[in-house]
């Protein structure tokens, strides 16, 4: 038995998919819905609920359960990703970056060591991870980065100083993937990744941002003040760094696809309810043509994202079996998906009226939440650069 997607048969849920879905969309209306406000308005961290999704497995949903996670496939984690966003997005950004940035990093780069003592615990939701290549003056152009990691003279640590900015999960992390300097007259070849321990000397954690959207993530930078950083902490190979950052990205540039999907969907529903509620010149506001469009155009635009974030779960999927890339199909979901959100996130509140621009709804927090998507893990601009350079294989 399965559900179907769409008409394509590599689109049917399985049973285990639609048990999933429905276990977190029980869980994120009946959980997160009541809190989603409360945590937006103040900014604080929603430890509890964070701690209840690990226990779900939620928080290392592709992880093969001998490290600590639901070893499932990246649909699963796709559908999971929807549900969370839907109920709130700030939520659902904790779940991808430990899923798609720190644990499928650690999955495809650490040794065994370092996945028994860093994986396990963050994809069992034991511990919290994050991940952090932006500085102040070093966004999109990874090679600019002024942060700096030397070896010392008895070759046991490297030395780290510097700063790091936009860093999600930041002020409550446990481990953080860094990415800085080793050799900088290399450009990005000279980039390295380390595996960071939050609870050792040096490391600081910096102001918290003031953010517009996504306000319960927490999000800060992190400053490294001559701290040391043992050898066998170094992820994958001196120097490989970017390319990891890059490889990393691709996995999480679906999991903000199915972030942006999950807000877009909240918005839509929302438009409906209100369309058939609402009532104008002695009638409900759906019943006019304007506001009719607007409904066909969101939904046209919501499915379109979805199954290309589908789309783009299942080449990853394909990908862990014969090694090849779903960059393509990450960055058009990503893009397409991201605009998607925004686009209707705004129609929404257009056809709330008033009331979309009033916090005692969460249409306007759903506009404001769905902005980011098109900013953080490669901006639509960048995707648009990435998705050419691929189809006129320019390198």
């Amino acid at each position: 038995m399965s559900e179907s997607l769409s008409t394509g048969p590599t689109l049917d849920l399985s049973e285990e998919h639609i048990m999933l879905r429905d276990a977190v969309r029980d869980f994120a209306q009946h959980e997160i819905v009541p809190i989603a406000a409360e945590f937006d308005e103040s900014g604080e961290f929603p430890l509890d609920t964070v701690r209840q999704m690990g226990q779900m497995g939620l928080m290392g949903i592709e992880v093969p359960e001998e490290y600590g996670g639901a070893e499932m496939d990246t649909l699963a984690y796709v559908l999971a990703m929807i549900e969370i966003a839907k109920a709130d997005a700030a939520h659902s950004t904790v779940v991808s970056v430990n899923n798609s940035l720190v644990c499928h990093a650690l999955l495809k780069f650490a040794t065994e060591e370092q996945k028994q003592k860093y994986l396990v615990p963050i994809a069992s939701g034991e511990k919290i991870g994050a991940y952090s290549l932006t500085e102040p003056m070093s966004g999109s152009d990874a090679a600019t980065m002024r942060s700096r990691a030397v070896l010392n003279a008895a070759g046991t640590h490297y030395v780290i100083n510097g700063r790091k900015s936009w860093v999600t999960s930041g002020p409550v992390a446990d481990t953080v993937i860094l990415f800085t300097m080793t050799e900088p007259e290399k450009g990005h070849r000279g980039i390295t990744a380390f595996i960071i321990d939050t609870t050792l000397p040096g490391f600081v954690r910096g102001k918290k941002e003031p953010k517009l959207g996504i306000r319960a993530s927490a999000t800060s930078e992190l400053g490294f003040d001559d701290y040391e950083c043992p050898v066998e902490n170094v992820l994958g190979e001196p120097g490989m760094g970017f390319k990891i950052a890059m490889t990393v990205l691709d996995a999480g540039r679906i999991g903000i696809a199915a972030q942006a999907v999950g807000i877009a969907e909240a918005a839509y529903e929302a438009s409906v309810q209100y369309a058939r509620e609402r009532e104008a010149f002695g009638q409900p506001i759906g019943g006019f043509q304007m506001i009719q469009q607007k409904i066909a155009d969101m939904k046209t635009r919501l499915e379109a994202a979805r199954l290309l974030t589908y789309q783009a779960a299942l080449a990853k999927t394909r990908g862990k079996q014969t090694g090849a890339r779903y960059t393509l199909e990450a960055s058009m979901a990503k893009l397409f998906a991201s605009e998607t959100a925004m686009y209707v996130a705004h129609e929404a509140v257009q056809i709330h009226g008033g009331m979309g621009y009033s916090k005692e709804l969460p249409v306007e927090r759903y506009f404001r939440d769905a902005k980011i998507t098109e900013i953080y893990e490669g901006t639509s601009e960048i995707q648009r650069v990435v998705i050419a350079r691929n189809e006129l294989e320019l390198r």
